[in-house]
């Protein structure tokens, strides 16, 4: 199969996926509220590193720092107090970075949440959750945070990037909520989320893997749909 043969054969499923996209619903935030100890907004890789400096920093994804600080200032406004960040804090030497170069090296600028999140006066009550690669529960504290808040069931997953660390972060919480047999709820606002983009000629300058943000953006998004996460435009 050649491109135009791939091209012309995924062109009625992408016609569907992006009709899907445009019309996204939105979530209204007292709906989700109703019982504010039930829910949890999870954060995943808001950091210094993929957002203001260092090598995998992106434009892209400084754009869903405002919504995301809004959305968790209106949410505390209302009454959650569960907020986790799920943070990249390498090892120096860690194995992730034969695929991507060193970043977030734990104890540097790179893996400190970004500002905003500082700025929030709630920040200190945040549970902190370090990760050295990009899935959310393996060798981390997670796992511990959802037994003790065992009444939660429904997750907000925001953060970056959507094909990598937000997609991992969401399909954690939902085949672990299926794996035990769990009725709870991930639910990812579209506005949140994002990924890095690095078009073809940009990766044969630099000698990188292309990365085509606007495509995988959308397919991971519909990923998760068919896994069972409600992917929604906002939470208003």
């Amino acid at each position: 199969m050649n491109v135009e043969q791939l091209i012309q054969q995924s062109e009625p499923f992408l016609s569907y996926v992006v009709d899907w996209h445009a019309n996204l619903p939105a979530l209204p935030l007292a709906d989700l509220l109703a019982e504010p100890d039930r829910v949890a907004i999870v954060s995943v890789d808001v950091i210094n590193g993929f957002c203001y400096t260092g090598p995998l920093a992106s434009p892209r994804i400084q754009t869903i720092i405002a919504p995301i600080t809004t959305l968790m200032e209106r949410a505390h406004a209302a009454g959650l107090a569960h907020f986790v960040l799920v943070q990249e804090f390498h090892d120096p030497d860690a194995r992730e970075f034969a695929q991507y170069p060193p970043h977030a090296i734990r104890h540097t600028a790179e893996a400190e949440s970004v500002p905003e999140y500082k700025a929030l006066p709630f920040y200190g009550e945040m549970a902190l959750v370090r990760k050295n690669s990009i899935h959310p529960g393996l060798n981390t504290e997670l796992e511990g945070w959802l037994v003790s808040h065992a009444q939660v069931d429904t997750f907000i997953v925001v953060g970056d990037c959507t094909d990598l660390c937000t997609y991992q972060l969401a399909m954690h919480l939902k085949l672990r909520a299926n794996a035990h047999q769990l009725r709870q709820r991930v639910i990812v606002p579209e506005n949140t989320t994002d990924t890095f983009d690095v078009p073809v000629p940009v990766a044969a300058q630099i000698g990188a893997v292309p990365h085509d943000a606007d495509l995988l953006h959308l397919i991971f998004l519909y990923s998760m749909k068919l896994n069972g996460v409600e992917v929604v435009r906002a939470i208003e």
